[in-house]
C-alpha cells in the first residue's frame, strides 16, 4: 500500500501551488502532478515528487488533493483516480465543481472504497499562501475527521458543510456575496470619483462603519491602485456564479442580483478582461 503521509496533488495553478507549498513545510512527502512540468519545477527542488499523469498518483498515495479549474477538468481527473486507487485512498477535491459532479464522485467513491470530500476554499491566493483559506466540506463526518489535520494546514477556518455536495453549496453561496460585494464596491468608489470626492478618503472612511469588508479592504484597494493582476480571475467567478445559478435553478431559489452581475462578468470576458483579477468590475465604471 502507498505511504500514508504521502500526499498526492493534481493541478498547480494559482491556488495549488501555495497549498502545495505549505504541505510540504508542514513535513508531508508529496507527488504533484500538472498539464505543464514547467509549473512544477519550484516544487520539486523543493523536494516534491513528479508523477506523470493521476493515474500514477492515485497508485503512489492514499490522499490526494485535486485544485482543478472547473468541472469538467475535476471529472477527467478524478475518474482516473478511480480507476486506479486502491481501497482507503481519501480524495479531497478543493477546486470549485457544481454539487452534482461532487455527489456523482462520492458515490461512485463509496463503491470502490474511497472517500471523497469536496472542499471548496475561499480566501483567493493570498489566503492559500498564508495558509487562512475559509474551507467548506460536504462530505462523510468520518472523512472529514481523517482530511482535517492536513485542511488546518492549508486553512484556518474548516468548517464541514454536510453531506457529499454541501461544500460546493456553500462556496456558491459564498461566490454570491463575493460578487455582489466586489459589485457594491466598484459602485460606490465610481460613484465617489464622479461626485467629486476621493476614493481613497471614501475608502477609508468606509472601512470603519457597517461597510467595512474584506472586499472593500482588499479590492477596493485593487481598484484604487487599477491593479487587476489576478488573484482570483472574472472567467473563474463567471463560473462559479454559472453554478450558483444552476443550483438557485434547481432548488427554486431567487437571486435576481446574482443574474445581474454574471452578465456584468460576462461583458468584460467579452471586452477581453476574463483574465483580469474580479476586481476589474470596476471598469464598467471608470475604466471603459
Amino acid at each position: 500500500m502507498p505511504p500514508t503521509k504521502t500526499i498526492g496533488v493534481i493541478g498547480l495553478g494559482i491556488m495549488g501551488q501555495p497549498i502545495a507549498r505549505n504541505l510540504l513545510r508542514a513535513g508531508h512527502p508529496l507527488i504533484v502532478f500538472t498539464r505543464t512540468r514547467a509549473s512544477a519545477e519550484q516544487l520539486l527542488h523543493a523536494g516534491a515528487e513528479w508523477a506523470e499523469g493521476p493515474a500514477q498518483v492515485a497508485q503512489k498515495c492514499r490522499t490526494i488533493i485535486l485544485m482543478l479549474p472547473d468541472p469538467p477538468a475535476v471529472e477527467q481527473v478524478a475518474l482516473e483516480i478511480l480507476a486506479s486507487a486502491s481501497p482507503g485512498t481519501l480524495v479531497i477535491d478543493m477546486g470549485t465543481t457544481t454539487p452534482n459532479l461532487s455527489r456523482r464522485l462520492a458515490e461512485l467513491g463509496a463503491a470502490k472504497g474511497v472517500e471523497v470530500l469536496d472542499a471548496p476554499v475561499s480566501g483567493g491566493q493570498v489566503g492559500a499562501e498564508k495558509a487562512t483559506l475559509s474551507i467548506m466540506v460536504g462530505g462523510k463526518p468520518e472523512a472529514f475527521e481523517r482530511a482535517l489535520p492536513i485542511l488546518r494546514v492549508l486553512g484556518s477556518n474548516v468548517t464541514r458543510v454536510g453531506d457529499a455536495g454541501a461544500g460546493q453549496i456553500a462556496k456558491a453561496c459564498n461566490q454570491i456575496i463575493v460578487g455582489l460585494t466586489i459589485e457594491a464596491v466598484a459602485e460606490a468608489l465610481a460613484l465617489a470619483t464622479k461626485a467629486g470626492v476621493d476614493p481613497a478618503r471614501v475608502r477609508q472612511a468606509l472601512l470603519g462603519g457597517f461597510a467595512a469588508s474584506r472586499i472593500l479592504e482588499l479590492h477596493g484597494q485593487r481598484m484604487l491602485d487599477r491593479n487587476y493582476v489576478p488573484g482570483a480571475r472574472v472567467r473563474t467567478h463567471h463560473k462559479d456564479l454559472q453554478i450558483a445559478l444552476d443550483i438557485a435553478s434547481q432548488s427554486g431559489a431567487a437571486v435576481p442580483i446574482t443574474w445581474q452581475v454574471d452578465e456584468f462578468f460576462q461583458q468584460l470576458i467579452a471586452q477581453g478582461y476574463g483574465d483580469d483579477d474580479h476586481s476589474a468590475l470596476l471598469r464598467r465604471f471608470l475604466d471603459g
